[in-house]
């Protein structure tokens, strides 16, 4: 197990991260993304320890708070020592009825972080997430907000799930200028059947230092490989028959499937290991979160860190995954070398 700084900060994290998404499975989506009860997520949370993961991500809304009891009862069972374990949890969605109970505002930040501190049986969280886009609160005070929660010792460091390029850049903005506690970190989506986040994010994202956590790694479990084209799965089950996210190009994703599982077998791998591990040779990633409802699956994703991919299987996977060219992203590379020979003394010709 590698572990890599949290972008610009000295806090070392696994390069994978285990998300507790699987726990509790109480009401709404989560019932139909897992329903683990205690014993078996503190199998699961044992199992990642003893691998070298030392990192575990959750959520406020998951499972409304249910996730993060599990999550905090299982250190407290296994008797983990506080820093041994880097422990992660996001604020943004309802978690009540009333129009403020939900957002990225000051009062329900600050509220709801004592609640996951007390759910989590901690004194403090080691990285805080704002879990989306709030439209209505403007970034200044979200930012204050998470500010004071940093200076109040409950929190050590912020970071923000699916914002776009602009709005981190504005958020780095206001903290720079404000002298406010800086966003380290990103978490959003991102797969070999997905690489969106390469147009616009991993370029700021290199540029400012920010560092970089994955969810959904396999794109909701459809590069496992245990999917038929129909979306129809091989052994019947699965998360995508009955909750199919997040979108993907499905003619893309399967060419991509049809290009991994020949590198798989040659590497005696799963298809699975070999989705996780390019993700593992992309240099803007600093964690892969990944879950599990069963400890086997648990083991198979741990098992990627082990998966060196040639440069011809990195190639290949490259091409069958490339994103179409798009504006203005086709232009910056048509301009890139009209400077590029500067600091040898040289600039290309222009005809």
């Amino acid at each position: 197990m590698k572990y890599n700084p949290l972008g610009r900060t000295g806090l070392l994290v696994s390069e994978l991260c285990l998300g507790t998404m699987t726990f509790g499975g109480q009401g709404g989506i989560w019932e139909q993304i897992g329903g683990l009860a205690q014993e078996s997520a503190d199998g699961l949370v044992r199992a990642a320890l003893d691998a070298g993961i030392n990192f575990i991500d959750t959520a406020n809304v998951y499972s409304t708070g249910l996730s993060e009891q599990i999550t905090g009862q299982a250190l407290r069972n296994l008797g983990v020592a506080r820093d041994d374990v880097v422990v992660a949890t996001k604020v943004l969605g309802p978690m009540g009825d009333g129009p403020n109970a939900r957002g990225a505002s000051r009062a329900h930040i600050i509220a709801q972080c004592h609640a996951s501190l007390k759910r989590l049986q901690l004194d403090h969280i080691d990285l805080y997430q704002i879990h989306g886009v709030d439209p209505l609160t403007p970034i200044e005070e979200t930012m204050e907000a998470l500010d004071t929660l940093v200076r109040s010792g409950a929190v050590r460091y912020v970071g923000v799930s699916n914002w776009a390029a602009w709005q981190i850049s504005k958020a780095l903005g206001i903290a720079e200028r404000r002298n406010l506690a800086m966003i380290r970190s990103l978490q959003a989506y991102y797969t070999i059947a997905g690489r969106d986040l390469e147009r616009e994010i991993a370029p700021m994202l290199a540029e400012e230092q920010v560092g970089l956590m994955v969810w959904s790694p396999l794109a909701g479990g459809l590069l496992s490989g245990k999917y038929h084209r129909d979306g129809s799965s091989v052994s019947g089950d699965g998360r995508r028959a009955s909750f199919d996210f997040p979108p993907v190009n499905r003619d893309r994703a399967f060419a991509v499937i049809d290009a991994m599982r020949p590198i798989a077998e040659a590497h005696g791998r799963s298809v699975a290991q070999i989705a996780i591990a390019w993700l593992l040779h992309r240099e803007v990633v600093t964690s892969v979160i990944i879950g599990a409802k069963r400890p086997d699956q648990l083991q198979d994703n741990i098992a990627a860190t082990t998966v060196t991919l040639s440069p011809e299987d990195l190639a290949t996977l490259n091409a069958v995954s490339a994103l179409p060219p798009e504006y203005p992203g086709w232009m910056i590379e048509r301009q890139s070398g009209y400077r590029a020979g500067a600091k040898a003394g040289e600039l290309p010709k222009t005809s």
